[in-house]
């Protein structure tokens, strides 16, 4: 008898476990104390088409704390369409989240269409942001590496140079990365220095280097500004 009422207590365990994981009711009260509202309903449809409601409450949540205007449909598409996840305060949510309350808070504008294309293009949405807040500097051809020309008088010339880029959202898909500002620069360098006389008219103004390069317009088709 008792073996039967430990097996019996097991089953009736197990099939808790299995209708709390199927029926996420912690998850669904702490959407309702957060002022999401989510039914219970639609997280069990979730598990349903296999969305794991964790992500997208997480995300509504952090929408909602930010007064953005996103719908779990809305979340729950760009994620069946490949959306891209981030882990913030050790919550996994999707990407997009926190780029377009990055995006608000700096006055950029972003709308949650725009962010999702950007995101399913492969870009990191939110890096993207930051780089758009804050400007990155990109050393051409690298930290260490030098890019040699031969100014007119034959003299060969080693230069490097350091370009701070901003990146434009609105290019972003379909825009060429950072590899290609790099190559272009790497150009300019080559090209400045081939068109000098000689190789002194170079080192008495290294500006001319900068003056070619940001006159050439090498962010044409990037995802980037050159600011300097």
């Amino acid at each position: 008898d008792n073996v039967e009422l430990l097996f019996v207590a097991a089953l009736v365990i197990i099939a808790i476990l299995i209708v709390l994981w199927f029926v996420p009711i912690p998850l669904w009260i702490a959407a309702q104390f957060t002022g999401v509202r989510v039914g219970l309903f639609r997280l069990i449809a979730m598990r349903l088409r296999r969305v794991p409601p964790p992500l997208i409450v997480n995300s509504l949540i952090m929408a909602q704390k930010a007064g953005l205007n996103i719908t779990s449909d809305e979340l729950e598409a760009h994620y069946l369409a490949g959306g891209s996840r981030e882990v913030v305060a050790a919550e996994e949510i999707l990407r997009v989240v926190p780029a377009l309350i990055s995006a608000s808070k700096a006055g950029i504008p972003l709308t949650f269409e725009r962010a999702c294309a950007i995101d399913l293009a492969g870009r990191n949405v939110l890096e993207a942001v930051r780089i758009s807040v804050t400007p990155e500097v990109i050393d051409c051809p690298g930290p260490t590496g030098k890019v040699a020309g031969v100014a007119m008088d034959g003299i060969e010339l080693k230069a490097r140079a350091r370009v701070t880029v901003r990146a434009n959202l609105d290019r972003l898909v379909g825009g060429a990365w950072t590899e290609t500002v790099i190559a272009r620069v790497g150009e300019g360098i080559v090209a400045t220095i081939g068109s000098a006389q000689t190789h002194k008219k170079v080192l008495e103004n290294p500006d001319l280097i900068s003056r070619e390069v940001l006159a050439k317009g090498l962010d044409a088709g990037t995802a980037f500004e050159i600011l300097s």
